[in-house]
């Protein structure tokens, strides 16, 4: 297999070390450190190269992330980025301390041995680096040799002398490391022997085996469908599987945007040619959400009611449904699990993730599970899926249920429909809508005092977000002329009565998230 496996230690930027090697056409997977005591399973995943994410622990605390020594002696390269670094040296007889001067941010490193992982750089050479890091090793371990030093770091690289091991004491893979993917590059294809061919194809290929061997020649399978780019990609990769055994569900719940449910019936009938099953829930969910304002227990709720739909909707299926096909990526996956499980936070809780019901009554299919936004869309570009779903803004799951902030009910859920739907209008009027990543509005649950007509006025405040974003994993915030802005908020409050105030976010993720709940 040509793969990386990547042990997560914690860091906030491991998810950047698999998009720069994804970007590179190498295929990876992400698990939590503890998967690397275990030898057996990194036998059985058999990578080409395994690298040791950074993390915010010192190696040297209890309880620290660690891995098994002997997987330095298993054969497979094994890079240390930053706290990978240092937990390689303590695993071979170093010893890591703290640093009387942290490092943070933009760092000049001395590049030591133009070979191995600086490959292609000049001797003595200096370059920009961003480094993240409170310890440091004053001495390499035994039988290492430096290979790069900085400021406040006498081993700011590091190199086995006979065995492929490799160390840095920065961040590589971040953008402000310029140099980082020139490294990335040489593990990956000089040390490691990669070859790029993790492509689209590659991919569909790769599952529609998958899900067929899983499926069987006579299952069945219905597929929670919300219109939305990964859902859609998810349905168009099982139904060229398994063909008309896939059913596709599509729920109002209640919850969605202006024209959203017509949008989607007819967009899937007329390019997908699938079985479309609408179901109108609204009734269900809305009961479900009274006087809910907690948006993990929002989340919660609505993922437990998909599924008591989902069943109801079976019911009505011939044959036995034996599976339930869902668009989750793996941000969604990230958020909800802390990377499979890993050292690092819970975020929040995605329905379709951490928010679904125990004891499903099937087993879960999710083709697009380790994959990011963009990989998706070019999934569905290869499947020849239409424009108008694979460049469409993202749609959460629990739709406008997570943008009221505070209690649901028809009332808000109108108002918002309205400003949403001026919002996205507007956008789309002044040619900005393929620039944008994600646009939305959001309720708050406060009012403010206003003057319309020469009277006081005390009413609601809407918030605008647009964001621009690779994969949703970061993001920032998009600058939109002033005067769309403008026009914008003079239509919302002329336009909606019960508005008199609209404000723009300009947060970037992180540290904000991009939805609000």
């Amino acid at each position: 297999m040509n793969r990386i496996l990547i042990l997560d230690c914690g860091s906030q930027f491991t998810q950047l070390i698999a998009r720069r090697i994804r970007e590179a056409s190498v295929y990876c997977e992400i698990h939590p450190a503890a998967r690397g005591t275990d030898l057996d399973f990194i036998r059985s995943f058999d990578p080409k190269g395994i690298i040791l994410s950074g993390g915010p622990n010192s190696v040297f605390e209890p309880g620290a992330p660690t891995v098994d020594p002997k997987i330095l002696d298993l054969g497979p390269p094994v890079f240390g980025i930053c706290y990978g670094m240092q937990l390689i040296a303590q695993l071979s007889g170093g010893k890591a301390t703290p640093a009387q001067e942290r490092e943070y941010g933009r760092a000049e490193l001395s590049v030591k041995k133009n070979d191995g992982l600086f490959a292609g750089f000049e001797p003595d050479s200096r370059v920009i680096v961003w480094a993240s890091h409170g310890d440091r090793l004053e001495t390499p371990p035994p039988h290492f040799r430096v290979t790069a030093t900085s400021g406040n770091a006498p081993v700011a690289g590091m190199q086995h002398d006979t065995k492929p091991i490799y160390g840095v004491l920065f961040h590589p893979e971040v953008a402000h490391t310029p140099r980082g993917g020139e490294i990335l590059h040489n593990f990956l294809f000089d040390i490691c022997g990669c070859t790029p061919d993790w492509t689209p194809g590659h991919f569909i290929d790769q599952e529609i085996g998958r899900i067929r061997t899983l499926v069987g020649p006579e299952g069945r399978a219905i597929c929670g469908l919300s219109g939305g780019v990964d859902s859609t990609v998810a349905a168009a990769l099982v139904h060229r599987a398994i063909g008309n055994r896939l059913t596709c569900v599509f729920v109002d719940h209640g919850l969605l945007r202006r024209g959203e449910r017509e949008q989607v019936e007819h967009t899937f009938r007329a390019h997908l040619g699938m079985d479309l099953r609408v179901v109108d829930a609204t009734h269900r969910f809305l009961k479900e959400l009274k006087d809910i304002e907690d948006p993990e227990e929002k989340r919660r709720r609505i993922g437990h009611t998909f599924i008591d739909v989902f069943e109801d909707a079976a019911r009505h299926v011939e044959g036995n449904v034996g599976f339930l096909v869902q668009g989750t990526l793996y941000p969604d996956v990230i958020e909800s699990t802390s990377a499979k499980g890993g050292p690092s936070a819970t975020i929040k809780t995605h329905h379709n993730v951490g928010g679904l019901r125990p004891n499903l009554p099937w087993k879960l299919i999710e083709p697009l599970r380790e994959l990011f936004k963009d990989e998706v869309r070019q999934v569905g570009r290869e499947l020849a899926l239409p424009d108008e779903i694979v460049g469409r803004h993202p749609f959460p799951g629990p739709g406008l249920a997570i943008r009221v902030l505070g209690p649901v009910n028809e009332d808000r859920l109108d108002l918002l429909r309205r400003v949403d739907a001026i919002y996205l209008e507007e956008i789309r009027a002044a040619g900005l809508y393929d620039q944008i990543w994600q646009a939305f509005a959001v309720l708050l649950p406060i009012k403010s005092v206003g003057v319309m007509g020469d009277g006081r006025t005390y009413d609601h405040v809407v918030a605008l977000r647009a964001v621009t974003s690779r994969d949703g994993m970061t993001a920032d915030w998009y600058p939109f002329p002033p005067e769309v802005l403008g026009r914008i908020s003079n239509r919302i409050i002329n336009e909606v009565r019960g508005v008199n105030r609209v404000a723009y976010d300009v947060s970037s993720k992180p540290p904000a998230t991009i939805e609000w709940e």
